[in-house]
């Protein structure tokens, strides 16, 4: 079973079996505007909780992805290359970023649940 946690930036880490992937919110997207480009990490990588995974530009703006969780790069999401708007049609499904197998799985419970992420949200 898997189960999504959420920061205060706006990234989201859904994890199973001790792999996250990680992608950014509706509400993110929303903020950006039209994703135009994005720059993913080296499979391998090793990315500290709070550190820069990705960047995301937009017609907007450019902005940086931190990892919710600590771990190492497993995979990347290779279509974001050739179809960055994935970001915005489907942040929280087919527009993730990339996946990390967990350094440490305490970390998730910095974060929000879905439902504290929604109160959050509203507050804003």
């Amino acid at each position: 079973m898997s189960e999504t946690r959420f920061t205060e930036q706006h990234e989201w880490v859904r994890v199973e079996g001790g792999e996250g992937t990680i992608g950014i919110t509706r509400y993110a997207t929303e903020q950006l505007g039209d994703v135009v480009y994005v720059e993913l990490p080296a499979i391998g990588k090793t990315i500290a909780k709070g550190a820069e995974g990705a960047v995301v530009e937009s017609v907007k703006a450019a902005s940086e992805v931190y990892a919710p969780v600590g771990g190492t790069v497993t995979a990347v999401n290779e279509a974001l290359g050739a179809d960055p708007a994935k970001v915005n049609s489907s942040p929280e499904e087919d527009g993730w970023f990339f996946k990390i197998k967990l350094t440490n799985a305490a970390e998730l419970s910095q974060l929000m649940s879905e439902d504290k992420y929604v109160e959050y949200v509203k507050g804003l």
